[in-house]
């Protein structure tokens, strides 16, 4: 199942979620109707003798139930708005500094970052629930620009590297498909159609404290109240396993196609059967975020599981699974040695063994095993769109090998709060003297001298990157801009936009990183309100589809007739009907600003469909760029479409 197709899937289970909290509202307010007639005399004698019901007072109280339950689910989600670290931090996670120093923080902050450089996203933050000793992990936000990887202390006490690797893959994996964003909205879901036996409770204590004459029915209203509450105890959790379980088998085999390997996945979900501390967790919310975790964390019933049985997923992944190595591993605990103690000559934060990491190591700053500068890729519309959200261990490999050739002066500067911003202003400045002191002179409008010579020194470090290494730069410092105040990013993105305008005109590399970064930091400012799966067709998005086709050809192209060329065989794989002339836009950058927002909100089977046809457009001379690649990734990135930073090359 490739990224789209799980999009779709989600897209499907968010309308079955819709589907059973309505009728858990329903059950839940005919319940209390039922109630509110026998407690508080709501049936009434009708002028003939015969009983009736008060409707009015019934309809009263139905619509009393709907408000409190949408009220509450509203307010829950609010709660969260704030995106991945909000959840994170509510259940008590400490953030992983990007600097830090301790050995398992830093392998953990290690393999993060290469799976999100991997995966074409930004880096998300890093949090770790000190006080859990058992073996958990859940991924939580809106979107990747607000995405947050949380992992217990048992993973960083009891698994390797690779067991740590094939857990966080499957995390990414509900990073990638638009898992978590369903998530927070169950979360609010259920928190609405619990918050009924909060209600009952408060009202049975309340009135058992008084001695009105009426309070006895009050108190049997409190009570029943309770009772139906758990009316929604039973659908919140049967709405959690409804879209929870299914997704850890889709979420366990892309982590085995990330790592292309078994070992390292099944072995962590073997320690959670052995070890006596499993991966229940010991947060008295841990049954909020039950559906969200990659083992389960409370230890429901079969009917309510959120999770396969932990034997039937190893057998999926290792069919000669035993279950009596379950008792093997806890015997070999009996004595256990933490991550920490290791030799660390052993243990490679790199994700290489020693003598790999010595060469990556050496290459450090100067992107060796990169394609040259003007190297051009052969590039397959099926590849590319099987990239997509769908990264394997090649772009793994590839991943690491950015992230290691990187010197690590401006890695440190990427991490560090106080010069992220300055590490991206850098990228952006002009080779042309005049121009560059254009620039630098606005860095000082908006911040001050200070800043603009710290830019001026990082930008000579800066001209010494390869091409590719680049955008795997201004991921790394995401997380560190990410940290900054509203009103700064807003300034951020503002100074972004007149660095590439400095000089009256938009290169393509300066619009790629500008576009990029500028599109993560707003979706990091507003997550709750960015959607990433939109309703649109093709045929209400043909004019955008056109000029975004037309700009690619152009760039991709040096003569007319195979840019002409180019354009008809891109759009024909999107639109075969459609005959448009090909006109490209004069100002190609403010054209693709206006095309990109809507095209955001095309179907993803639509997505899909353009990526392939970007795809055939860029290679329809049998050859791309780097340059070119790097276009199509970043108009990949603001489609939500995350590619890998290396494409596979088809020769």
């Amino acid at each position: 199942m490739n990224f789209f197709a799980h999009q779709e899937l989600a897209r499907k289970q968010t309308r079955r979620m819709i589907v059973l909290f309505t009728l858990a509202v329903v059950c839940i307010v005919v319940a209390i109707d039922a109630v509110m007639m026998v407690a508080l005399g709501l049936v009434r004698e009708a002028p003939a003798g015969e009983p009736g019901l008060n409707v009015g007072a019934l309809l009263a109280t139905s619509a009393g139930v709907l408000l409190v339950i949408g009220l509450a689910t509203l307010y829950r989600i609010s709660t969260l708005s704030g995106g991945g670290s909000a959840v994170a931090m509510q259940l008590g996670a400490v953030a992983v500094p990007e600097d830090t120093t301790n050995f398992a923080y830093r392998r953990l902050r290690n393999v993060v970052e290469e799976i999100a450089i991997a995966s074409g996203v930004p880096v998300p933050e890093v949090f770790v629930l000190e006080e859990e000793q058992a073996i958990n992990a859940f991924a939580s936000g809106y979107t990747t620009a607000d995405a947050a990887i949380t992992v217990t202390q048992g993973c960083l006490d009891k698994l390797t590297r690779e067991e740590l690797q094939g857990v966080i893959a499957h995390e990414f994996s509900h990073v990638l498909n638009g898992d978590m964003r369903l998530n927070i909205r169950l979360m609010g879901v259920a928190f609405g159609i619990l918050v009924i036996a909060i209600v009952g409770r408060k009202i049975a204590q309340a009135s058992g404290h008084s001695r009105s004459r009426d309070s006895g029915g009050i108190v049997i209203l409190g009570v029943a109240m309770v009772v139906i509450g758990y009316i929604g105890v039973f659908f919140a959790r049967i709405i959690k396993a409804s879209v929870s379980r299914q997704r850890e088998y889709l979420a366990d085999a892309s982590a085995v196609q990330f790592t292309r390997q078994t070992e390292g996945i099944a072995g962590a979900l073997k320690k959670i059967g052995g070890l006596g501390e499993g991966s229940k967790l010991t947060h008295q919310n841990g049954e909020e975020v039950a559906h969200m975790l990659f083992g389960d964390g409370v230890g429901y019933s079969a009917m309510f599981a959120t999770h396969p049985r932990l034997t039937d997923r190893i057998r999926r992944l290792q069919p000669q699974f035993d279950p009596a190595e379950f008792a093997d591993i806890a015997a070999d605990w009996s004595q256990p040695v933490r991550v920490g103690e290791l030799d660390a000559s052993n243990v490679s934060l790199s994700g290489f063994a020693p003598a790999r990491s010595a060469v990556v190591a050496q290459a450090r700053g100067r992107g060796e095993g990169l394609p040259a500068h003007g190297a051009r890729l052969h590039l397959s519309a099926n590849h590319v769109s099987e990239q997509v959200g769908h990264p394997d261990t090649g772009d793994y490999r590839a991943a690491a090998e950015l992230s290691m050739s990187i010197p690590q002066a401006l890695a440190a500067a990427a991490h560090s709060r106080d010069q992220a911003m300055q590490v991206v202003y850098a990228l952006l400045l002009n080779e042309e003297p005049q121009v560059r002191a254009q620039q630098v002179e606005l860095v000082e409008h908006y911040h001050d001298s200070g800043t603009a010579s710290n830019v001026l020194a990082l930008a000579e470090q800066v001209a010494g990157l390869h091409p590719m290494q680049r955008l795997p730069l201004a991921a790394l410092a995401f997380p560190a801009l990410r940290r900054h105040p509203r009103p700064q990013l807003q300034v951020f993105v503002i100074v972004l936009r007149q660095l590439i305008n400095a000089d009256g005109r938009v290169s393509l590399q300066e619009y790629c990183l500008s576009r990029l970064v500028g599109t993560q930091v707003i979706d990091a400012l507003n997550p709750s309100a960015t959607r990433v799966m939109g309703r649109l067709k093709l045929g209400q998005a043909a004019a955008e589809i056109s000029d975004l086709f037309a700009i690619l050809a152009e760039h991709g192209h040096e003569d007319l007739q195979g840019a002409r060329r180019a354009y008809a065989l891109g759009l024909h794989e999107v639109l075969p009907e459609a005959r448009p002339e090909f006109s490209p836009p004069a100002d190609w950058a403010r054209a693709l600003d206006r095309a990109l927002p809507k095209l955001d909100m095309l179907m993803p089977a639509a997505k899909e469909l353009v990526v392939r046809g970007l795809t055939q457009a860029i290679s329809a001379d049998g050859m791309v760029s780097v340059s070119e690649a790097e276009l199509l990734r970043t108009v990949c990135a603001a489609l939500h479409c995350p590619l890998p930073p290396v494409l596979h090359d088809s020769a």
